[in-house]
């Protein structure tokens, strides 16, 4: 009796600790969802308090700018009309280091900041030095030559004489620290001097040269602390909200982010908008595949096709226009006016008559493709590679001898990947707060339903034992009365029927 109590007393509390379990995991099934949502939205606001704060303002992620410079190989022959020949060079690798200053929130749920750029060559992840010299077009002469194209011809004739005096050429050769980071041109001092507002720089030209060492523009945007549904959206840029560089309000608009974070909870049906200073326009990069990063489930979203399409294939873009072949943007409106055209490297998804006029040119997806994979829960970027190429359009002009007889043509000056990747110490915190810890809650949540399930049944079978022996040992009980009487019977009825002496002897037996 004392074993069977002890063993009901163990089955009950064994039952009653399982209830809890099955009811605590019931619980968390409908209020973890709550718990995690409410965790990442505390976690990728911009708040001090917030976990990503400090990733946000002072990006810990090592950034890098790869250049590859497209070295004319025969500049005579092109002056000639003859096609042009080019030979990549590179890569040539920068350190980006990025901060943020003069951070301001504002009352209306917005914070306003600059963010500086800085950036040092990395000679071991380089093929090359920043001294070595590259051939390609003279952007200065031959974007004065595009713009005068429509000028009368006694000032074409001049320029022509000025181009001449100064020693200045269709193509010239350059290093690459002078290309990237500026050289002294006695033409800028001349072009400002007589045209004060044809360029907007006053001392050295380089194509990098405003980006170093400065910012990008004061950006504000919405910190989603009030109003979670436009978190990180940029609400003005440079105090806009709209830019006036190109022909239609739609193409104008500053859409998406600043371009470092984005709205959390992700779907396939996500895309990816952000404003670029750099191309002077708004990009959406769209949903292509799943995938995982050191253990962190990524969405990788790539350009369309249609991103740097022309007004005829794509209505939307016609805003940009005056357009050329698909596949190439004009700048020009927020580039001084140079001819200059923004694509993907090598022409990659570009019309093919534009990578068939230049020889050297191989585009491909595998290396010329851009990507951004997203933590979907979070909307912080793990992995990126952006690529992006400039292109300048160079043809003769009648009455500038300096173009010779160039051939019209898109000739591709360089392009450039900015990547990075999350690691160390920041990819570990990311996974333990953001990742592994929902999971954990996520998985523990049905362990305990289970578990509970399993407890509850504990008791249940030891019931069903107990009364399957109690009618066990009612049954043999049962059994064994009946059986006495039954001999009982046989022998009062062998009394009663055999002989005396019978009996006695039986008896005796």
């Amino acid at each position: 009796m004392g074993s069977r109590s002890r063993a009901r007393r163990v089955a009950a509390a064994l039952g009653f600790a399982g209830l809890l379990c099955a009811v605590l995991g019931v619980i968390m099934i409908v209020m973890v969802p709550s718990i995690i949502k409410q965790q990442v939205l505390k976690n990728v606001r911009i708040d001090p308090s917030s976990l990503s704060f400090n990733m946000w303002k002072e990006i810990p992620v090592p950034f890098y700018l790869s250049v590859y410079f497209f070295d004319v190989v025969n500049p005579n022959e092109i002056l000639q009309g003859q096609k042009p020949q080019v030979r990549e060079r590179g890569p040539y690798v920068y350190r980006e280091f990025r901060h943020k200053s003069n951070v301001t929130f504002n009352d209306n749920d917005t914070v306003s900041f600059l963010e500086y750029r800085s950036f040092q060559f990395q000679p071991d992840k380089s093929r090359g030095l920043e001294s070595d010299s590259i051939v390609m077009p003279n952007i200065l002469v031959l974007s004065a030559a595009m713009m005068m194209e429509n000028g009368p011809m006694s000032l074409k004739l001049i320029m022509t004489l000025a181009f001449s005096t100064l020693g200045e050429r269709a193509f010239m050769n350059r290093t690459v620290s002078e290309i990237m980071w500026g050289y002294e041109d006695p033409l800028i001092h001349l072009v400002n001097k007589y045209f004060p507002n044809m360029f907007p720089f006053k001392g050295k030209f380089g194509l990098f040269a405003e980006l170093n060492n400065s910012d990008s523009g004061l950006f504000t945007v919405f910190t989603g602390v009030k109003n979670f549904s436009r978190i990180h959206l940029v609400d003005k840029w440079n105090g806009v909200s709209k830019v006036n560089f190109w022909h239609s309000d739609q193409c104008n608009m500053i859409n998406g982010t600043s371009g470092q974070m984005w709205a959390p909870f992700m779907t396939p049906e996500s895309s990816l908008e952000f404003y670029s200073p750099e191309a002077c326009r708004s990009m959406k990069l769209i949903y292509k595949e799943q995938g995982v990063f050191e253990g962190i489930p990524t969405f990788r979203f790539v350009a369309p096709n249609t991103l740097f399409a022309n007004g005829s294939v794509y209505p939307p873009n016609e805003g940009f226009c005056p357009c050329r072949e698909s596949g190439i943007q004009n700048v020009s409106a927020c580039r001084f006016n140079a001819p200059l055209f923004l694509s993907h490297p090598h022409f990659y998804n570009a019309d093919p008559v534009l990578a068939e006029a230049v020889s050297g040119l191989h585009p491909n997806p595998e290396e010329h493709s851009l990507f951004l994979d997203i933590h979907p829960v979070t909307g912080i970027p793990m992995n990126c590679s952006v690529k992006l190429q400039l292109s300048l359009y160079i043809k003769s002009v009648k009455g500038i001898g300096q173009t010779g007889k160039i051939e019209p043509v898109i000739l591709p000056l360089m392009w450039f990947g900015e990547s990075g990747a999350m690691e160390g110490e920041t990819l570990q915190t990311f996974y333990s707060q953001l990742v592994l810890m929902p999971k954990v809650l996520h998985y523990a949540q049905y362990v305990l339903l289970a578990l509970g399930c399993v407890l509850l049944l504990i008791p249940i079978v030891y019931q069903i034992r107990s009364q399957e022996k109690c009618y066990l040992f009612w049954s043999s009980s049962k059994k064994g009365s009946k059986d006495k009487e039954a001999i009982q019977a046989y022998s009062e009825s062998l009394m009663t029927s055999a002989p005396k002496g019978t009996v006695l002897q039986e008896a005796r037996l």
